[in-house]
């Protein structure tokens, strides 16, 4: 059988010499997501979302491949299990076009957190990832290992403060 699409999706991993709360209190900010990202360089609660929950609502804005062009990206967490799992998907209230999300396991006496993207299975989401996967989840993983890395550097500073 002849796999037509790659899946729809990638991921990043990589060790943290923190503690997992720690890497928690950071991944789940998503106020500080403008100091590791290569894309989204600010981010705030909307709707009177405070903190994350599932349910709770952001907006991301987001300079796409960190040139342009510039737009808010409405976000809804669909996934909060502390010192698990944070996961948001994109899109509006009635479609979402993709999921990002953070996983974290206690690994060596620090953790190893893996980010990762799913793009949503409707059909045009389909045409876009096979006309332009290949490109666009290259690009994808780049930014993850770059803002892993980046949060790498801040968990693992000796100034960071415990969360």
């Amino acid at each position: 059988m002849v796999k037509l699409l790659r899946p729809m999706g990638d991921e990043v991993s990589l060790h943290v010499d923190a503690p997992v709360a720690e890497v928690w209190a950071l991944v789940s900010d998503v106020t500080r997501i403008g100091e590791f990202s290569p894309e989204t360089f600010e981010a705030r609660w909307t709707r009177g979302s405070t903190g994350p929950e599932v349910g709770a609502t952001f907006a991301g804005h987001v300079k796409r491949n960190g040139v342009g062009p510039t737009y808010w990206s409405p976000c809804r967490v669909t996934v909060c299990e502390p010192e698990r799992v944070f996961e948001f998907s994109v899109g509006t209230d009635a479609v979402s076009v993709n999921n990002w999300g953070y996983r974290l396991d206690a690994e060596d006496g620090g953790t190893r957190i893996t980010e990762y993207f799913r793009l949503q299975p409707a059909l045009p989401m389909r045409l876009y990832w096979l006309l332009l996967g290949r490109l666009r989840g290259r690009t994808n993983v780049t930014g993850m290992r770059t803002t892993l890395e980046r949060m790498r550097a801040v968990l693992e500073s000796p100034t960071q403060d415990p969360a």
